[in-house]
């Protein structure tokens, strides 16, 4: 039996109905009172299961959409062709099948590659924004096909669009921490780090500790997934249980990452997750990874800490957890160590 059906609830259906579905249409259209019930919300999502639905979030179906289609033109491209763009030292780029391993991952002993491929995006920076003429790490552009008209645009649209919604999520999570509303905007300013991963899962080869993706955590502070018709995804709840959340029109699923489990001192969970993809239909998804800047030090929110619960983590700056993280997951990253911090930021 495969890992994931080896502690699966004899009802699924029910098992499903533990990860939550949250409207954020009151509060994002500025109803009295709505920050406050909506942050109790997010608060018991993020203390029970780490996955959540949201409903009313803003970014049209078209758009969503669109992004598919992108992606579909991406990944039907030839492999030499997607190979001029390959990832670079910061995770940009395009990453092919077999190039990543959940090393890192506390949930699982992976013992072979991801059998996915992937092409990532961040901030369309300019080659005339200051850090990419500074060189300074994880501050970069991007890297786009020469043979796909309307790629760039349709891409950076729905990155555009899902960054805004992640920003707009802040308050949430603020309230959700008792801690002032505007608390994490400091952390976000001036480009956060963010990055959308443009997934294809060709059907998993379901053998010895096969996966699309193996069980693991996301190092983001939180993320925001877009998935089509092909199911493929696995949730493990905190009983141990893996679940299948199914597909809700008109959502996107959420989840929080390491970075916000550890600003929570572990109050809210990481939760792990995977993928395997049974069948004979490829499977494509969209995710996107909402976090701080990269030079923003990342410590214990004040209101998860006391004399009798001290910090279970100290002071750190971002960029060097998101070195470490990568260092750990991708075979091309195994020399990066600690990134040098060549601008000052505030």
């Amino acid at each position: 039996m495969h890992l994931f059906k080896e502690n699966a609830p004899a009802d699924m259906d029910a098992a499903v109905t533990r990860i939550p579905v949250i409207d954020f249409g009151h509060f994002f259209a500025g109803e009295p009172g709505a920050l406050a019930r909506l942050g109790g919300e997010v608060r018991r999502a993020c203390e029970t299961a780490g996955f959540f639905y949201i409903l009313n979030h803003g970014v049209p179906e078209a758009l969503i959409d669109g992004a598919f289609a992108q992606s579909k033109r991406f990944h039907a491209m030839p492999l030499d062709e997607k190979r001029k763009l390959k990832l670079d030292a910061y995770n940009i780029g395009y990453l092919e099948i077999n190039a990543s391993q959940q090393s890192h991952s506390t949930v699982h002993k992976a013992t072979r590659p991801n059998q996915n491929e992937s092409f990532f995006v961040t901030h369309d920076r300019a080659p005339d924004h200051p850090d990419r003429i500074a060189g300074t790490p994880l501050r970069a552009g991007n890297y786009w096909p020469e043979s796909l008209p309307g790629f760039r645009e349709g891409v950076m649209a729905y990155f555009r669009a899902v960054n805004a919604l992640g920003q707009c999520m802040l308050p949430a999570f603020a309230a959700a921490l008792g801690l002032d509303e505007d608390y994490f905007a400091p952390l976000f300013a001036d480009e956060n780090h963010a990055m959308l991963r443009m997934l294809h899962y060709p059907p998993t080869k379901i053998e010895d500790n096969d996966f699309g993706a193996g069980p693991h955590t996301d190092n983001s502070f939180l993320t925001i997934l877009a998935r089509m018709e092909v199911p493929g995804l696995a949730i493990r709840l905190p009983s141990g249980e893996w679940v299948t959340p199914p597909l809700i029109p008109g959502t996107f699923l959420v989840n929080i990452g390491n970075m916000m489990r550890r600003m929570s001192n572990d109050r809210f969970l990481s939760t792990p997750h995977g993928v395997i993809v049974e069948g004979a239909q490829d499977r494509y998804s969209l995710a996107y990874f909402h976090s701080p800047h990269a030079y923003r030090t990342i410590e214990v929110a004040p209101t998860c800490t006391d004399a009798d619960n001290p910090p279970k983590y100290p002071p750190a700056l971002y960029a060097d957890l998101i070195m470490e993280f990568f260092s750990a997951n991708y075979f091309h990253q195994k020399d990066h160590g600690k990134v040098e911090m060549r601008n000052r930021y505030v």
